[in-house]
């Protein structure tokens, strides 16, 4: 039987007659700077190179934290999560994950369309990225996996992500079990399930918050990998 879609509709009870759990602190008006269409690069690989250098010089907390959006198909239920972004490469942004067990595998199996965003709210910035997923090979995943620390490289072996367990004891049995089977191997091979992601951008957007909410929005956007990208600005 197909999973039928839920359709858009307004909420029919009146908001009087529900109770508010939680209220937002008044509206942070943003003031730090603009962005036109003439500051940006022509590149949006370089100008995401400035503005990570930025948040990185100014301090910002793991400025590397993204979110990370997939959809299942064909449902078209959204998952979302926070991930750390590693790598940059002339064709895109890269993450390292669990690609056999997880959530966000078996939505990418089903739509390989993806989006990641990072916000940077000291710098007043938001940068989304859209495009689809491809998997690297055990090779280039292996390089990565190869420098993280052993307890990590033990972890991803041990953990079947996503997947229900008893409790956490099934865990530290099988870290165990993991760190004894490689207690004589120098180098850890990557598992097979494990490695590294890259999302090839269609879409970049560069956001500054400004004043009373008229953000300044600098995208760039292209109808496929081989054609060049086209600078606009959007309304807020």
């Amino acid at each position: 039987m197909s999973r039928i879609l839920p359709s858009l509709r307004r909420f029919s009870t009146s908001r009087m007659n529900l109770d508010k759990i939680i209220t937002a602190n008044p509206t942070h008006q943003y003031k730090q700077a603009t962005l036109d269409v003439q500051d940006v690069s022509p590149d949006p690989i370089v100008q995401f190179q400035k503005w990570f250098q930025q948040a990185k010089d100014a301090g910002i907390p793991i400025p590397e934290a993204v979110n990370f959006a997939t959809a299942q198909l064909p449902s078209g239920r959204v998952s979302s999560r926070t991930v750390l972004f590693k790598e940059l490469d002339p064709r895109g942004l890269i993450i390292y994950s669990n690609w056999g067990t997880s959530k966000k595998s078996r939505d990418v199996k089903s739509n390989p369309w993806a989006a990641i965003t990072f916000f940077w709210k000291e710098s007043e910035r938001q940068v989304r990225i859209e495009g689809h997923v491809e998997l690297l090979s055990p090779q280039e995943s292996q390089e990565y996996y190869s420098s993280r620390p052993r307890d990590s490289q033990i972890g991803a072996w041990a953990s079947p992500q996503s997947q229900v367990i008893a409790d956490r004891s099934v865990l530290d049995k099988k870290i165990d079990e993991i760190t004894n089977k490689f207690k004589d191997t120098d180098k850890i091979p990557v598992p097979d399930f494990w490695g590294g992601a890259r999302l090839v951008p269609l879409e970049w957007e560069f956001w500054q918050g400004r004043e009373s909410r008229v953000h300044d929005r600098v995208v760039y956007v292209r109808d496929s990998e081989k054609d060049q990208w086209r600078i606009e600005r959007i309304a807020p």
